[in-house]
């Protein structure tokens, strides 16, 4: 068996308005690919249900969070409903650098503070619904209640209205279709020049 050559990880981040299909394209491609892993989000806010410390979370306290930002040990993070959450830079650092990719659910602010920290390793997919009247029926058919589904819609149009921002727009009007895209954007990436360790060694160029 042909060895694999060695690489650079990547970061892949799928963002999306709720609804959109995201968490499923997600679960299909971690399921698929076993060099990609789901990054572990940093928090303020207490564990809920069976939620546990550095599997589903790192918890830690207000102080301790705000420490990690003046320190400059989170590579993004944003406040959401009075609680902070971030992307701790050393566990993302050793992955990339051991040629595994991560996997990134964070909106299109968490996408721009990343890319910041990490301008060669970032690749940016926004994953759209067919039209915005079906992500409503969307949101309708899993149950939320008017008030909610007109909340979510006006958050989804403001989160759309930077899906130029990312680097490749993937249309989710049928699952397998998107999960197919998203897959083939994560290959292309990985076989970028820029990630190619042994490209040196191997042509002298």
């Amino acid at each position: 068996m042909t060895q694999p050559r060695p690489r650079r990880g990547l970061c892949l981040v799928l963002a999306a308005p709720s609804g959109a299909g995201k968490t499923s394209i997600s679960r299909a491609l971690l399921a698929a690919e076993p060099a990609l892993h789901l990054s572990i989000s940093a928090t303020t806010r207490a564990p809920r249900g069976a939620e546990r410390d550095g599997v589903d979370y790192f918890f830690r306290a207000p102080e301790a969070f705000a420490a990690m930002i003046a320190e400059g040990s989170l590579l993004e993070w944003a406040e959401v409903f009075g609680q902070r959450y971030g992307t701790p830079r050393a566990p993302v650092m050793a992955a990339l650098a051991r040629g595994e990719d991560v996997l990134f659910d964070i909106d299109w602010q968490g996408f721009r503070q990343l890319r910041a920290a990490l301008p060669g390793d970032v690749v940016g997919a926004f994953v759209l619904p067919p039209r915005l009247d079906e992500l409503a029926a969307r949101l309708a058919a899993r149950g939320d209640a008017p008030a909610e589904i007109a909340r979510r819609m006006a958050a989804a149009r403001s989160e759309i209205s930077h899906c130029r921002e990312f680097d490749h727009i993937v249309v989710n009007a049928a699952l397998p279709e998107a999960i197919a895209e998203v897959r083939a954007i994560l290959h292309a990436a990985r076989s970028a020049v820029s990630r190619q360790l042994w490209l040196d060694a191997a042509i002298g160029c």
